[in-house]
């Protein structure tokens, strides 16, 4: 699939339990209830200070945790979980409040844009939301602008009450991991230090090929052959390929940038012109538009590269393999020599994990391709070439040796090889604690009453059950 964002099918949700099983789980009585929906009887499940929770909120809380995938295997256990969480948050909202505290507009409207996105593609468009919902489009955006308000708040709070725990020192943290149970300290999996040398194929006739491809294919469809077909026979998204290409009904910005303005400019039933993106080429046919949605169909192509080009690179690299292990030049001269990934032909091939910037790589950190040779080497063994891809964009081939240089075997933290680690961990710790002291002190200061019908929940923190009427069985 080429899509910018990955969301899994796998995970679709159309079918979930009835909000009505809710009965089954608890019995409420309250003469002044309200019914809400589907006979289900709404009522105030929790007071704390002046702001009351009502069982709808929980409601609305579980359905949107189920369209967005999250198995429900015990019903009880996460209304209950719901409930405690809204109590902390209103705790810290609260004082948010007296802090004065200001929401971010732009970050909560890019929370709503996704959270609308990520519900709209797995629930199959507004239609099939607003029935699962039972609400319009539109009170359900204002209801989640007004609940990421609020959490905006709440992070902000949060974030304020941790960042008065000062940066453990040096001395602190040795002194924590002498007292620690070490059982509870972080594994550090399996770690690797690798340095490349990386040659890209000659890519202009390539690509020339695919476009030419492509062209053919777009006058063929203009000539009366069905889009549907040879998006089927030919195109390398293969996912969509048994669909005949066609995409389904998904949010605009689910795709890549170049790939939605192209899209969204035809009518309905019109072809694109060549449009690459960093999976590829396409050919676009619009087959429907509904506000910030489209349906689409589309032919991929990816640039075939030839079997002199491939061959040329491999040849090479073996040239600068053997002249490596012949000791007429180092690895790292070589890839500062020879190597084209711009990113590490610097630094002597020295390849550096992007997001963090370690020079030591888990498995998960690395593509497949790269550990399915690493995975047999020893350390300084340098490999035979080998495709690989480069980090630019998906599908551009690339052919590289890799040199294994260390491995750090998979292990419990300690404060000799993984002092960072252990000092993060330490940190946390200490911010948990700083948490979980806020509420504690608010819990004793503010006025908290819950509902009968959460009385057997084994919330994670005590204090919220206060007297003796809310205590009774």
């Amino acid at each position: 699939m080429f899509l910018k964002k990955i969301y899994s099918f796998a995970s679709f949700v159309k079918s979930v339990v009835a909000v009505a099983a809710l009965s089954v789980l608890f019995s409420a009585q309250n003469a002044n209830a309200q019914v809400y929906k589907n006979g289900l009887i709404d009522k105030t499940v929790a007071l704390i200070g002046n702001e009351s929770i009502l069982l709808s909120q929980i409601e609305e809380q579980v359905q949107l945790m189920l369209a967005n995938g999250t198995p429900m295997t015990d019903e009880k256990k996460m209304r209950c979980q719901i409930l405690e969480q809204t109590l902390q948050q209103k705790l810290f909202l609260n004082q948010a409040k007296l802090d004065s505290l200001t929401i971010s507009s732009d970050m909560v409207e890019a929370q709503l844009q996704e959270r609308v996105d990520n519900v709209l593609f797995r629930l199959g468009g507004e239609q099939n939301v607003e029935e699962y919902f039972r609400k319009p489009l539109f009170r359900l955006k204002e209801d989640w602008r007004a609940i990421l308000g609020e959490q905006n708040l709440i992070g902000q709070e949060q974030r304020q009450i941790v960042s008065t725990v000062p940066q453990l020192t040096p001395s602190e943290v040795r002194r924590f991991y002498k007292n620690v149970n070490k059982d509870t300290l972080p594994e550090i999996s399996t770690q690797y230090r690798l340095r490349h040398i990386v040659l890209y194929p000659a890519k202009e006739d390539a690509v020339m090929q695919v476009k030419e491809r492509l062209l053919e294919f777009r006058q063929r469809i203009l000539n009366g052959e069905r889009f549907s077909s040879l998006a089927a026979l030919y195109s390398d998204d293969k996912e969509t390929a048994l669909r005949g290409g066609e995409l389904g009904m998904a949010p605009k910005n689910l795709y890549w940038p170049a790939f939605t303005d192209a899209a969204v400019s035809l009518k309905e039933g019109q072809i694109s012109q060549i449009v690459e993106t960093p999976d590829g080429f396409h050919l676009i046919q619009m087959i429907e538009k509904n506000g910030d949605m489209f349906n689409a169909r589309h032919i991929l192509l990816r640039p075939n590269y030839s079997v002199e080009a491939k061959q040329k690179c491999i040849t090479r690299l073996d040239s600068i393999r053997n002249a490596i292990l012949m000791d007429s030049i180092t690895f790292e001269k070589a890839a500062l020599t020879y190597s084209e990934d711009p990113k590490s032909v610097l630094n002597g091939g020295q390849m550096v994990e992007e997001s963090t910037g370690s020079i030591y790589f888990e498995k998960d950190m690395l593509k497949p391709s790269d550990y399915a040779v690493l995975k047999d080497m020893k350390v300084g063994d340098i490999s035979t070439p080998f495709e690989s891809q480069d980090n630019e964009g998906r599908g551009q081939i690339i052919f590289k040796i890799i040199k294994l240089e260390e491995i750090i075997p998979a292990h419990v933290a300690n404060i000799d090889q993984d002092f960072l680690a252990v000092q993060n961990f330490a940190q946390t710790i200490k911010q948990e604690e700083a948490i979980k002291k806020f509420i504690e002190e608010k819990q004793k200061t503010t006025f908290i009453r819950i509902d009968d019908m959460f009385k057997d929940c084994d919330f994670q923190m005590d204090g919220w059950v206060k007297n003796s009427q809310d205590k009774k069985k």
